[in-house]
């Protein structure tokens, strides 16, 4: 049996939880999320729990156990507490500006990279348009746009410069040496 999918997801008292066939339905305070399961798990509730079960032991339905139920656990997460991802813009004269539901990034290209945001996340720009901080109920969605932002220019090595996310390390190269004595 799965570590994992074998735990019992506890429901917050904020927080409602509709099982109708395959589909989810999850509702709180940040938003409403919804999922359809893999046919292979059942997904019920007892006494404000949800449990996840599967129906044999083939390889598809032990793959499927445990990410059924962190899906609905991050769900659960999402609507009663909201995901969000820090990113920093490390470099002179880059920055980013909120226009209406787009992001704009200027990062050293001729042109601004536009990123449009969707329903359900809430980017906010911060310390002269170096810092964005994006909020929303889908964890996924907010990854995306973190990891999308990001890849717009990715912090290179030998001067820091780019996008990162908040805490990230980035190794840096110690670039060309003057070759000295040696190159006589």
């Amino acid at each position: 049996m799965s570590r994992i999918g074998k735990l019992p997801v506890t429901v917050p008292a904020n927080v409602k939880v509709a099982v109708q066939g395959r589909d989810i339905r999850v509702e709180g305070p940040k938003g409403k999320l919804s999922l359809q399961h893999h046919p292979n798990v059942t997904v019920k509730m007892d006494a404000g729990k949800v449990l996840v079960q599967r129906a044999d032991d083939e390889k598809i339905s032990r793959s499927v156990h445990g990410l059924t139920r962190m899906l609905i656990a991050n769900m659960i997460k999402g609507v009663s507490d909201g995901f969000t991802a820090d990113l920093e813009i490390q470099g002179v004269g880059y920055k980013a500006e909120l226009q209406g539901k787009v992001i704009a990034l200027s990062v050293g290209y001729a042109n601004q990279i536009k990123i449009a945001v969707p329903d359900g996340v809430a980017v906010k720009i911060e310390g002269q348009g170096t810092r964005i901080n994006i909020a929303g109920a889908d964890k996924q969605m907010v990854g995306q746009l973190a990891a999308d932002i990001r890849r717009s220019r990715k912090p290179e090595p030998y001067l820091g410069k780019g996008i990162r996310y908040v805490g990230e390390v980035v190794k840096r190269k110690a670039g060309k040496q003057f070759a000295g004595a040696g190159a006589k």
